[in-house]
Order: C-alpha cells, then sequence, then structure tokens
C-alpha cells in the first residue's frame, strides 16, 4: 500500500522520459528525455510544519544534455535522446553524473553557489573594468549571500568510440573507471581520459551476414572491480572476469536456461532476448528480463535460474498481435530494492510488477492519473484472461499497449519508487501513517 505524487506531466515527444536513476543517497532522482534534457529532482528535507513532507521530491535542477547531431560519413542523424543516466558515487559537495545518448557520453557536474564575490578592483559591480589610472585603493573582495543557483557543467566528453548505438553505462565499483556498451562492442573507459577507452569486448564477426547476436545490456559487479555481465539478444548473460585476458572475447561463466521444446514457437526467439540485467547489492544474484519475465540467477549457479517471476504470461497469446505493433521488441528494465528482498519492473496498460521474493508473493500496481491525488493508495490491479470478468479485473483485450512502464528506480535505502509512464514520473512511498 503506498501513497503516490505524480512530480511532472507534458505531452510532447521529446518530453517521453527514456531513463530514471536515483543517486546512492536516494535523495536525487534523475530522469533523462528523448529531448536530451535531464531533470534532477532533490528530496525536501523533514519540516515540522508540514511533517509529511519528508519524501517529496521536488525539481532541482533541469539542463539540455545532449543536442541532435548529424554523421556526415554515414549520413546518419543521431537522436539526443538519453540511453542511460548513471551517478558517481558523491565526494564532495557537488553531485556528479554520467549521462549518455546513442553516440556521445558526457560527465556532467551538479554544484551549487549561494555567494558571490563583490567589491572587485579591477571591475565594477556590473562587470565593466575599471580605467587603472582611476584606482586608488586596494579593495579586498567580500562574499555576499545571494538566492540559490544550482549549476549542472560538462566536465568530461567521451565521443568517437561507438561504431553502433550506446545501450548501457555501468560505473566500476573502483570508481575510477566505467564501461560503455553498445550493440557488438564494450569499451572500458577511465573518467580521467576522453580520448581513448579500452575496447574489451568485440562480439563482431568478420563477415557481418554471419552476425547471430547482439549485446542488449552490460553491468559491472557492484563489489569487484574486474568482474562484469553482459547479456545478449539470445537470451544468454555472460560473466567475464578482466583478470584473464584484456580482450573479454572468452568468458568465465555463461547462464542460459535451457528452452523446452514442447513451447518453442516462431517467436520463441524474440521473446528470450534480454532487455535488461542487474546484479543484486550483495553482488550475489542477477537479475534479467525479458519479455514476458523476470529471472533471478545465482552467480554460482549457471544452468537456470533460482527463480522465475512471470510478469505477462497472459500475453502469450497475444504474440501475433504484439509482433504485427511492433511491442514485442519493446525493452523492459528492472531493479531491485535496497535488501534484494524485491524486484520491480514494467508492464502495459501503465501497470507494473512487484515481487517480494522472501514471502513469494507478487502485486500489480498501476501508475495512472485517477489513483495520482497525494497521499491516495495504490490498490492492486488483476487481469481476467477469459471466462467471466469480475468487478476490479480489467480484460486483456482492453489493455492500452501505447501505455508501457518501460523505466523504473527503486530507491537504495528506502520503500520509495520512481516508475516513468511515457512522459508522467509517479514517486510512490510506503505509506506514512
Amino acid at each position: 500500500v503506498q501513497n503516490s505524487k505524480l512530480m511532472f506531466s507534458q505531452n510532447f515527444e521529446a518530453d517521453i522520459i527514456s531513463t530514471v536513476e536515483f543517486n546512492y543517497s536516494g535523495d536525487l532522482l534523475a530522469t533523462g528525455d528523448k529531448g536530451g534534457r535531464v531533470v534532477i529532482f532533490q528530496r525536501e528535507q523533514e519540516n515540522k510544519s508540514r511533517p509529511h513532507s519528508r519524501g517529496e521530491y521536488n525539481v532541482y535542477s533541469t539542463f539540455q544534455s545532449h543536442e541532435p547531431e548529424f554523421d556526415y560519413l554515414k549520413s546518419l542523424e543521431i537522436e539526443e535522446k538519453i540511453n542511460k543516466i548513471r551517478w558517481l558515487p558523491q565526494q564532495n559537495a557537488a553531485h556528479f553524473l554520467l549521462s549518455t545518448n546513442d553516440k556521445t557520453i558526457k560527465l556532467w557536474k551538479i554544484s551549487e553557489r549561494d555567494k558571490r564575490a563583490e567589491g572587485y578592483n579591477l571591475k565594477d559591480e556590473d562587470g565593466r573594468l575599471r580605467d587603472p589610472f582611476r584606482i586608488t585603493a586596494l579593495r579586498v573582495p567580500i562574499l555576499k549571500p545571494m538566492d540559490l543557483m544550482v549549476e549542472a557543467s560538462p566536465r568530461r566528453i567521451f565521443a568517437n568510440a561507438h561504431t553502433y548505438h550506446i545501450n548501457s553505462i555501468s560505473v566500476n565499483s573502483d570508481h575510477e573507471t566505467y564501461l560503455s556498451a553498445d550493440d557488438l562492442r564494450i569499451n572500458l573507459w577511465h573518467l580521467e581520459i576522453t580520448d581513448r577507452s579500452f575496447n574489451i569486448v568485440d562480439m563482431k564477426p568478420a563477415n557481418m551476414e554471419e552476425l547471430a547476436e547482439v549485446i542488449t545490456a552490460a553491468e559491472f559487479h557492484p563489489h569487484q572491480c574486474n568482474v562484469l555481465v553482459y547479456s545478449s539478444s539470445k537470451g544468454t548473460v555472460r560473466l567475464c572476469d578482466m583478470r584473464s585476458s584484456a580482450l573479454c572475447d572468452r568468458h568465465s561463466k555463461f547462464f542460459e536456461e535451457p528452452e523446452d521444446p514442447s513451447s518453442r514457437s516462431f517467436f520463441s526467439e524474440i521473446i528470450s532476448s534480454i532487455s535488461d540485467v542487474k546484479f543484486s547489492h550483495s553482488g550475489r544474484y542477477m537479475m534479467t528480463r525479458d519479455y514476458l519475465s523476470v529471472k533471478v540467477w545465482d552467480l554460482n549457479m549457471e544452468s537456470r535460474p533460482v527463480e522465475t517471476h512471470q510478469v505477462h504470461e497472459y500475453l502469450r497469446s497475444k504474440l501475433c498481435s504484439l509482433y504485427e505493433n511492433d511491442c514485442i521488441f519493446d525493452k523492459f528494465e528492472c531493479c531491485w530494492n535496497g535488501s534484494d528482498s524485491a524486484i520491480m519492473t514494467g508492464s502495459y496498460n501503465n501497470f507494473f510488477r512487484m515481487f517480494d521474493r522472501n514471502a513469494r508473493r507478487d502485486v500489480t500496481l498501476e501508475a495512472s492519473r485517477e489513483n495520482s491525488k497525494p497521499r491516495a493508495s495504490l490498490k492492486p490491479r488483476k487481469v481476467c484472461t477469459g471466462g467471466k470478468r469480475k468487478k476490479d479485473e480489467i480484460s486483456v483485450d482492453s489493455l492500452d499497449f501505447n501505455k508501457k512502464i518501460l523505466h523504473t528506480a527503486w530507491h537504495p535505502l528506502e520503500n520509495i519508487i520512481a516508475v516513468a509512464a511515457t512522459n508522467n514520473l509517479y514517486i510512490f512511498q510506503d505509506k506514512v501513517n
């Protein structure tokens, strides 16, 4: 049971949210959109006059991260859409984040200014230079308080390293390096060095006609800086150890669930493609999301997942029409809660699914304007697959496939979740009595 708050909503194609990410403390929440903008929300501190204000997120900073570009050599437009945002651990008063579109990764610094210097010797208060001959006394500039300004400035630009579209970035646990992955290659970068990166995975065949699979997502292990995983369009996950060789073409572990021959169909390969892979915070497990399910794998067991959670199994009979309207290629993300005891992922009709791993319970909730009044409780939703429909159930045939929740994020320490429903951002939290 949760409270909801509709954060912001606009009605343009450019405002469709394309990524959502909490920082390490959970006090900041960043969203990226199709228009290349990054909007950062900050959590309000507790206020005695408004006891419920703790947990409310308000706009902290908005800036244009990427602009549309044109590749003249390939005659290709590079869209400004933000594919991923990843925060760096906070080292000082400023915050740093990485944002990427299809080709270029940028490191942004977000800092606050609430004082300004006054009383310069060589220029007037309005900024004009003074005549040096008229300066008769030496002044000591002083700092005066001013309204708080939040500035976002690009500190590094990592470009020209990817031939194909970037689908993932992941900051290493050493906090000095990060990886970026496109359809066929994974590169390793140092945060201080922009003019070169090391190619650590290369799946490109000598003859492109032999191309059988592509990389769909990649992530570093949360504690072991030498371990990374990447998933493929064939439903497999490879774990690589950078200590074994500089080029991780040979994987250390290979995770694949054997296919049941009886359920094989024309769509089997498409729906087995993994759209997201995430390590648990403990580093013991990883979670993969394919079209119909979420699987939890123990890193010590490659043969099959330890848990399989059906997200929307009722769509299996609708795969033909989902193929025709291209929804079958939607890439749903998934996320863990702070203690790894629950997982969350999105579905259609603005539904999202939560699975409690300990109690073996699951719930379907809806992010919609109707139930987004502050402090309104979310009611579980049920989908009716056939036969007589109960009063509070919704029929499979009336689901809206244009309303889809692809991007979700869970606060690292508390039960607060962010859910992006096309161009609306919802924040839900545990019911506060």
